[in-house]
């Protein structure tokens, strides 16, 4: 069998399935001496009205760029004759049996033969005859090549105006914010990358949160991001797209802050704590008044609480990144691996006792205190300061305590 775009003869192995494509067939050959650079990826899942015309249009461009490539559709349980359709046009074709579009993906990913890999939707809605400046990037040294369709183009009715002025717009925001991702497109459906290192970040979402997942680890682990402007069409199914807005949207907004602990709990807890902190020294001295509204110790009580919860939720969010980090999922923090290296088990036990030991000090005074006046009724608007500090400091003292128990379980399990 001859392959028609190269010439090269292709032996077929015994007992290979004579489904197989020689595209296929041509793809496998090149793998095995090493020449694939660019498989062009599209995961599907019943796509038989769109996938024929993303299977010529990809073709095409390898075609056009001289590129020694393969299309490879990873099919997700399709019952609509797509791989069929897929081999007939001469593209290959690996069974994902693990639902979900992430999930479909990884596969895909796992099974491709090049050194980049380029993937895309198969409804026809991204330019896929214009994948030049993906490569490019990537022959330029780049790991990850994101396609931004508010740059090149999108064009009317191609996408939700909810998902264009709001939804992509906002988690696109959120991803800088927290992560530091110089994309103007975060969840953009093409993107190129570099197989081993895509391999490497050790993805693990099966559902559309992986788009997310992808940019999230490629950021923290230092890999090098790049972005070029690409169009988005309508695509060409007359069924309802598998997206679900809410739904997808909330799954990639929980991924991204799932995985900034600063974010989703540090800073909000510093805010707390800085805050509950400044009303609790300023109430503890006595009353005050401003602009005709007063505060007293019921305000000195929700200071109190503010610096609790934030208290709290710093020893929650130092915990979390570092577990998370020992199994894998977020990169070691240096400036946490640091601060643990001078705030020990022992120190920070001790610093807890003490913490512990003023707050019962406190509480001993306003014993005390309570007995000079026999023992009897106390307003509690001038008696109740001291056994609120007490309870921060004994509350507190026994959170840091316990996280710096806690702490060092976490070190001895990664060392």
């Amino acid at each position: 069998m001859t392959n028609a775009q190269t010439g090269q003869s292709i032996r077929r192995p015994t007992g290979e399935p004579h489904t197989r494509s020689a595209a296929e067939g041509a793809t496998a050959a090149v793998a095995d001496d090493g020449r694939c650079e660019l498989t062009i990826l599209l995961p599907c899942l019943n796509e038989a009205e769109t996938l024929a015309v993303c299977v010529r249009k990809a073709l095409a461009s390898l075609r056009a760029l001289g590129v020694d490539g393969e299309v490879l559709i990873a099919d997700n349980g399709s019952d609509d004759g797509s791989k069929d359709i897929a081999l007939s046009e001469g593209a290959r074709v690996v069974a994902i049996t693990r639902k979900g579009y992430g999930a479909a993906l990884q596969g895909g990913i796992e099974a491709a033969h090049g050194r980049y890999v380029l993937m895309a939707d198969a409804d026809d809605s991204y330019a896929l005859d214009d994948i030049g400046g993906f490569l490019a990037k990537l022959r330029g040294g780049a790991d990850l090549v994101m396609g931004n369709r508010f740059q090149g183009g999108i064009a009317p009715g191609a996408m939700p105006a909810l998902h264009r002025y709001l939804g992509n717009p906002a988690l696109s925001l959120v991803g800088r914010l927290f992560f530091k991702i110089p994309v103007g497109d975060f969840h953009c459906g093409i993107r190129a990358f570099s197989r081993n290192k895509i391999l490497g970040l050790g993805l693990r979402t099966d559902g559309m949160e992986f788009a997310s997942e992808m940019v999230v680890k490629a950021s923290l682990n230092k890999l090098v991001i790049s972005e070029v402007p690409t169009t988005l069409r309508p695509d060409g199914r007359s069924r309802a797209p598998h997206l679900r807005t809410w739904r997808d949207g909330w799954r990639h907004l929980r991924f991204l802050l799932a995985f900034s602990p600063r974010w989703l709990m540090l800073y909000p807890a510093l805010l707390l704590l800085v805050v509950g902190g400044i009303g609790l020294l300023w109430l503890a001295l006595g009353p005050h008044e401003v602009g005709g509204v007063a505060f007293s110790v019921q305000t000195m009580l929700a200071c109190a609480t503010a610096v609790i919860a934030g208290l709290q939720t710093i020893g929650l969010a130092i915990v979390s990144r570092s577990y998370a980090a020992s199994l894998g999922l977020l990169p070691p923090s240096p400036p946490l691996e640091r601060a643990l290296e001078r705030i020990t088990l022992e120190r920070g036990v001790l610093v807890g006792v003490l913490a512990v030991l003023v707050g019962v000090g406190a509480f001993v005074v306003a014993l005390v205190r309570w007995g000079s006046q026999g023992f009897g009724a106390l307003d509690p608007i001038t008696t109740m300061r001291l056994p609120i500090l007490g309870m921060v400091f004994i509350v507190g003292g026994l959170q840091l305590i316990m996280v710096s128990f806690t702490m060092s379980l976490t070190r001895i399990s990664s060392r």
